[in-house]
């Protein structure tokens, strides 16, 4: 397979001499083309830390973060900035939306950012509403949609680039439990359809068990691994609330 993120002994430190405090330590991992990656631990494990470290880049304290090839880390900032802005997708969990731009307005921004033909995007915002089922709500604004209506224009913000890796921060933590599992549902069609490189930071096992492998964070590094295989997504959910009971317990949604 074809790696996508590569990080290298990735640290992170906040404060000063007299008073350093080690948020990342030391932490190694890749991921693949195609992977549905989370990253779970408890409130102060690290694991938003990390996520922003992979979406900035340059407030990594130490090592190295590569995307499909390129060393992200070694690049000037105005080269930074537009290599983010063409590689990389975001899902965030308080939707980040615009309240004065359509639904339709609020995908194409994301599109006029980069730049991108004129001519070209009422047909890819089209596409991709399509492909979300939010096409009915593309002339609304934010404000007059539900939440989870909110999160799948928020997908199909990040998608519509076609970005090589989506970063998605705690997605479902502003929905309630049905529109949570639609999400999920959504982001895991979005994975095996599209082939979607996915790296989601969640606190809720329910959430995780959608993805195939997870990376369990406890004070700053990196505490154990877990692969979905070839196990149904019930059998997964019961094996990561094993391994959340072996690091001390942890919030976790019924399957």
């Amino acid at each position: 397979m074809h790696e996508i993120l590569k990080l290298e002994h990735i640290q992170k430190y906040y404060g000063d001499r007299g008073n350093i405090t080690k948020a990342i330590r030391d932490i190694s991992f890749s991921v693949q083309e195609g992977e549905f990656v989370g990253i779970m631990g408890a409130s102060g494990s690290g694991k938003t830390t990390l996520l922003n470290c992979i979406a900035t880049i340059d407030t990594v304290s130490a090592g190295k973060i590569g995307l499909d090839g390129v060393s992200v880390t070694e690049l000037k900032e105005k080269d930074l900035a537009r290599f983010r802005r063409e590689n990389l997708g975001f899902i965030f969990q308080d939707f980040n939306l615009l309240d004065t731009l359509t639904i339709s307005e609020n995908i194409a921004l994301a599109l006029a950012i980069n730049q991108t033909p004129a001519a070209e995007v009422e047909g890819r915002v089209a596409a991709i509403a399509g492909t979300l089922n939010i096409t009915d709500i593309l002339n609304q604004y934010p404000y007059e949609v539900s939440g989870g209506q909110k999160q799948r224009c928020a997908c199909a913000r990040a998608l519509v680039n076609h970005p090589k890796l989506i970063l998605a921060d705690e997605p479902t933590g502003a929905l309630d439990s049905h529109s949570a599992q639609m999400l999920l549902n959504t982001l895991r069609s979005i994975n095996e359809q599209f082939e979607a490189t996915i790296l989601m930071v969640t606190h809720d096992a329910f959430s995780a068990s959608y993805a195939n492998r997870i990376l369990f964070l406890r004070d700053g590094a990196v505490f154990t691994e877990l692969r979905k295989g070839g196990d149904s997504r019930k059998a997964f959910f019961e094996k990561l609330l094993d391994v959340l009971t072996a690091m001390g317990g942890g919030p976790a949604r019924g399957c």
